[in-house]
């Protein structure tokens, strides 16, 4: 039986530990993982570090495949992804229904929080909305860069910081934190998540089996309950 190298953004880390258990027991191979921002996998796979899956956004995937990191085999979506607002729980509810809405929001707020602009896609979004409504010199000292899984979410959840934007399926099940919901379809990203085995890999036939249990219709619910919508 092998052991599986999965390299992963940080959007489907709490779906992938609640149903890798499964996939161990049925196949009978192992898994380890390794869940980073987006920028940090990138150098980790530019320095030569090896996986048998590779999990990101889709587009990263096509400039992988391109360049013959991944096969285009097995390749498969694992679901779409929003950026959604978060606060601690208790904690009034700020209107977001349109993008003024949104703007009136943040500049209200004491301290946001999103990951760091470069580092993922939604970090990088913030960012240039932020830039995109005026108040990146009202914000500067109010806002706090830290991805929701590297200690975000405990900031929210702590009350330092009243708003958090982060990937859906990264806060809908966090200790503390309600969502209030998606950044208006105008100012929204949604990020297309997908998974591919990698050129290099080994054991291809086991890194093609995780992928299809991963996607295999049965787990739909589980996915949508991860706070991935399906793709169209």
């Amino acid at each position: 039986m092998a052991t599986l190298r999965i390299m992963s953004g940080g959007a489907p880390k709490e779906i992938f530990l609640q149903l890798t258990p499964q996939f161990e027991r049925k196949s009978g191979h192992k898994v380890e993982f390794v869940f980073a921002v987006m920028s940090t996998l990138r150098d980790k796979i530019a320095a030569g570090e090896k996986a048998d899956v590779l999990v990101m956004p889709t587009n990263i995937l096509d400039e992988y495949q391109k360049n013959g990191v991944v096969q285009a085999r097995a390749r498969a979506i694992l679901g779409l992804v929003s950026i959604n607002a978060v606060i601690r729980t208790g904690a009034p509810k700020p209107d977001l229904s349109t993008p003024d809405k949104v703007k009136h929001a943040i500049l209200k707020s004491r301290a946001i929080t999103h990951a760091t602009p470069g580092a993922t896609p939604s970090g990088t979004h913030m960012g240039k909305l932020i830039e995109q409504m005026g108040i990146a010199d009202a914000m500067k000292d109010r806002i706090i860069h830290r991805p929701a899984l590297e200690g975000g979410v405990q900031l929210v959840a702590s009350g330092q910081a009243e708003i958090g934007f982060y990937p859906k399926s990264e806060v809908i099940n966090a200790d503390g934190l309600t969502v209030v919901g998606p950044l208006p379809a105008p100012i929204q990203l949604t990020t297309i998540y997908g998974a591919a085995v990698t050129a290099a890999s080994g054991v291809p036939d086991a890194a093609t089996a995780f992928i299809a249990f991963m996607t295999d219709t049965m787990h739909r619910a589980a996915w949508t309950r991860a706070g991935f919508d399906p793709a169209p």
